[in-house]
């Protein structure tokens, strides 16, 4: 909930506001409230702010970038909203953080846990909460759900935080350089399910929904499987990232097999590129990211398609032969040396030049499997 910069409002001493937030509200989403929050409401913004030892500008700047609503200076923070405050400020002062960068905390954190929250009420708790009993409603059995619920939730969601920041530290630390932990070298994928527009004319609401869950669930759990990392889904599609391109190559045609022999599912297509890619609050960025979203919207049904860079990555780390007479070459000269010929994962097929929009001519080449051993 944020705030706007005006006056100090009303004393925290117990007195009744007449500006409070909490005037005319459900009682019950009052007590969930509290039970979340594990406190009463004291403070206007202004007395928050104050008690924090931040200015209002400051204060507003950080309850902003979390994502909460302006609620002008009614009593409704508590004393975990002012801690929250001084821990920021805190940072900025002991010179960890600056102000730009504190922000972008408050931000980043705010919208990855605010679309978790949305998830875990419309999804989660609606199904827990449906009444056990003819008579009971919904609101007599959610508070002692979510008393239940919120101590396992939060250390669970404490132990999956601190998995993901070990991980992303451990890529980190392992990087050549300072300019690569920003600007990284990556190979990029976008999965796109086709006819995706169609189907949403043609599907009730409720079809159309379990269709996206079931697509997002399997590429979630295939990109993490074979050491990807997932960055987004939007629906129809998923952007997804690994540090080497036979990751990325392997987890492509995962996806079109798997997604092809599933008769509920549409058909897919794949589009990916290699090179430098700017990270941002766990989003990518830069011409790899849209030379990848193009190459998707050219792709064949069920086929994947990479960019030169991409298919030169796999030529030189031995995933892919430059062309199938080199393949042949290399396995006659190994079998004249008596010596075990090259195994590649992958074939790369040139494809016809062809421009595209924002990007210039570029060269797509169709990626597939030579091993078929799973």
């Amino acid at each position: 909930m944020t705030v706007d910069d005006t006056g100090s409002g009303a004393d925290a001493d117990g007195r009744e506001d007449p500006y409070a937030a909490d005037s005319g509200e459900d009682p019950l989403a009052l007590r969930l409230e509290q039970l979340i929050l594990g406190a009463e409401r004291r403070y206007t913004p202004f007395q928050a702010a104050r008690s924090a030892g931040v200015s209002m500008e400051l204060a507003s700047r950080f309850w902003r970038a979390m994502g909460f609503a302006d609620i002008g200076q009614a009593r409704a923070l508590t004393e975990a909203d002012v801690l929250a405050l001084r821990r920021l400020a805190g940072l900025v002062e002991a010179g960890l953080l600056s102000e730009a960068m504190a922000v972008q905390v408050a931000r980043s954190t705010g919208q990855t846990t605010a679309r978790l929250a949305e998830w875990q009420i419309d999804s989660f708790l609606e199904g827990l909460t449906e009444p056990p009993e003819p008579g009971m409603t919904r609101t007599e059995v959610t508070y002692p759900i979510v008393e239940l619920l919120l101590p396992e939730l939060e250390e669970f969601l404490v132990y999956v935080w601190r998995r993901q920041l070990a991980a992303s530290a451990g890529r980190v630390v392992q990087t050549a350089d300072d300019e690569e932990m920003v600007d990284r070298r990556l190979a990029v994928g976008f999965a796109d399910l086709v006819g995706f527009t169609r189907l949403t004319r043609r599907m009730e609401e409720e079809e159309l929904g379990e269709l996206v869950e079931a697509f997002e669930t399997t590429a979630a759990d295939l990109v993490a499987a074979r050491g990807g990392r997932l960055i987004k889904t939007l629906g129809d599609e998923v952007l997804y990232a690994a540090d080497d391109a036979g990751t990325a190559a392997d987890i492509a045609l995962r996806l079109v097999e798997t997604m092809s022999n599933d008769e509920t599912m549409p058909e897919l297509r794949v589009g990916m590129a290699f090179g430098t890619v700017t990270t941002r609050m766990g989003d990518v960025f830069g011409t790899t990211v849209n030379l990848a979203s193009r190459l998707t919207s050219i792709a064949p049904r069920d086929a994947v398609l990479v960019d030169s860079a991409f298919a030169e990555e796999l030529i030189r780390t031995g995933e892919a032969p430059a062309s199938e007479a080199e393949a042949a070459e290399a396995a006659a000269a190994a079998e004249k040396e008596g010596e075990e010929p090259p195994v590649y994962r992958f074939a790369l097929q040139p494809m016809w030049q062809r421009p595209v929009r924002g990007l210039g001519v570029v060269e797509p080449w169709l990626l597939s499997r030579r091993d078929s051993r799973p």
